[in-house]
């Protein structure tokens, strides 16, 4: 791919009349040279700022946000955007949601509830788009369906038993062995733990709130106790530790069950060697012809729409109702969001990912977000076909990088457009991985995958708050969140410039971001440190701001 070598655009904007003959008058900018001589915020974010730091400036703000709100107030007050559809791969998404049902894609080719294919495109119903996962929310890790398949044939065996033929197999049924037994250990110590930190704090609470006379308390008021029995002195330590972990006991009782039922939740399904998840779709996983399955029901069979939960916050990231007074605003406004349910709580299927690609594609998405991976794949072939037809049909794929730390330049991850670092596959496949909101070493999120060739850019995704199913807020955080951050930038620019080709969208939004030559810690880890500009293969943080100024000049 190549890269374009433009200066740095940041600093002004304003409105010009035009020579060329264009009905909007051009942007012009002045550049900025270097922004590694901007001081670092030393205060804490409000909760104000946090909850909006996604797009504030880093200029103004020093806070490593999308300059959003910079972009609205000084680019677009006199411009027009066309509706872009966005096509959001998910979990399902709660399309009632208060600030997320007026922006959900209608499609007029189909009448509701008649049980009738009104536009022949060979699902029934899909008002809003489809769920190719029908009434599944819970799934097995692709290694443990790769256990199941190859395990009758080669348990206890050794290599040195097998074919020739069958050794690829083999080896792939020990790594997949392997790995099975390393997460499910790890899962079981982890509820273990947490069940044994919580049967402490438990009575410990019950016992201090009851002495205190009250359900939350701090640090000073549990060092206030007088003449504490040496039990209690045991309790009020303890206690004093829970508080260095969340704003009160209670609070930090309610994450240690939650990580009960997180890790729970994994030993009885995606480590669950017993049931198949899959039949009651009733298709074959491994026949990517048959292709019609599933239902209309987008938000999932969850009544609390709990399985709806990760695809809402991606949603509401990307497009959330702007200045309706109502909960939180939206990257990108002129958008329509298609909802495709193809991702359970565990991994996809190659299958059902090819085929919602090629759905929204079909169906008129411009951009398509896929917050989602995996790094065992059966038939990743399927999905790099569906990727070059969207490619072939100028749609642009804002993906997710990962949230292991990985470098992705050494490990493969499903869905890419690369094998390794070879040549990409097709030209409108972009990875997003995410950042911290503290401007320095610590920029990237602690948790992000990266990688020169693998990873093309960073955006937003340590705390962002957005929609929840049944008209909630969170934060949740992720490189899940910096893809929709990303495009919802995408949707802008296909808005206002939709002469541009998805392929000019993908080299604008590497190209036209802040860069910096701080060296950052990646993966968490201190010892492991390089500079900003060598992780990622455009070297920069995705920009709404700067993406729109590029995008008036590469338009005219």
């Amino acid at each position: 791919m190549k890269i374009f070598k433009m200066p740095l655009i940041a600093a002004t904007a304003a409105i010009l009349l035009s020579s060329c003959g264009s009905s909007v008058a051009p942007i012009i900018a002045t550049p900025v040279e270097n922004i590694d001589t901007l001081p670092l915020k030393s205060a804490s974010l409000t909760d104000m700022q946090l909850k909006s730091w996604s797009s504030a400036d880093l200029l103004t703000d020093t806070i490593p946000g999308m300059s959003v709100n910079k972009a609205y107030t000084e680019l677009l007050p006199k411009r027009k955007g066309e509706t872009v559809i966005v096509g959001v791969i998910d979990s399902g998404i709660d399309i009632e949601h208060e600030d997320l049902k007026n922006i959900i894609w209608v499609n007029d080719d189909e009448i509701p509830g008649n049980g009738i294919d009104d536009d022949n495109n060979g699902y029934v119903d899909d008002i809003h788009g489809w769920n190719f996962l029908g009434d599944i929310v819970a799934e097995n890790m692709e290694y443990v369906r790769y256990i199941k398949k190859l395990g009758p044939k080669f348990e206890g065996k050794t290599e040195a038993s097998v074919s020739a033929a069958d050794r690829a197999d083999f080896i792939l049924f020990q790594k997949a062995k392997a790995e099975y037994e390393k997460e499910y250990q790890q899962a079981l110590a982890n509820k273990m733990q947490y069940e044994q930190i919580l049967s402490q704090v438990a009575p410990a609470h019950e016992t201090m709130s009851k002495k205190l006379g009250k359900e939350t308390y701090t640090k000073e008021d549990l060092a206030a106790i007088q003449n504490p029995s040496a039990q209690e002195q045991q309790q009020i330590a303890m206690l004093t530790q829970m508080l260095g972990f969340g704003e009160s006991v209670p609070a930090v009782m309610k994450e240690l069950k939650s990580g009960i039922d997180y890790f729970g939740g994994r030993l009885d399904t995606h480590f669950n060697l017993e049931k198949d998840f899959r039949t009651v779709l009733g298709d074959d996983p491994n026949d990517i012809n048959d292709r019609v399955y599933g239902n209309a029901d987008v938000d999932g069979p969850d009544p609390k729409k709990e399985d709806a939960r990760h695809g809402t916050h991606v949603a509401g990231i990307i497009a959330a109702q702007r200045n309706n007074g109502i909960g939180m605003d939206g990257i990108a406004q002129n958008v329509e969001i298609m909802v495709v349910r193809a991702v359970p709580d565990g991994d996809e299927y190659d299958k059902d990912i090819a085929l919602a690609i090629r759905y929204a594609v079909d169906n008129g998405a411009k951009v398509i977000n896929t917050s989602f991976g995996k790094y065992y794949s059966p038939h990743p072939e399927w999905v790099w076909d569906a990727i070059k037809y969207a490619s072939d049909k100028d749609v642009l794929i804002v993906n997710a990088a990962g949230n292991e730390g990985y470098n992705l330049d050494t490990i493969q991850v499903y869905p890419n457009d690369q094998k390794g670092v070879e040549a990409e596959m097709g030209e409108t496949f972009i990875t997003i991985g995410a950042l911290n909101y503290d401007y320095g070493s610590e920029l990237i999120a602690d948790f992000s995958n990266y990688g020169r060739s693998n990873v093309d850019a960073f955006a937003p995704g340590v705390k962002i708050w957005s929609t929840t199913p049944l008209n909630t807020y969170e934060f949740l955080q992720g490189t899940s969140m910096a893809a929709p951050a990303v495009a919802g930038v995408a949707a802008m620019i296909r808005s206002y410039y939709p002469n541009l080709s998805a392929k000019q969208v993908k080299d604008i939004l590497m190209n036209s971001g802040l860069s910096s030559k701080t060296p950052v810690v990646l993966g968490g880890d201190p010892s492991n440190t390089d500079n900003f500009t060598n992780i990622s293969k455009g070297g920069k943080m995705v920009n709404l701001y700067n993406a729109l100024i590029m995008a008036d000049k590469m338009s005219r």
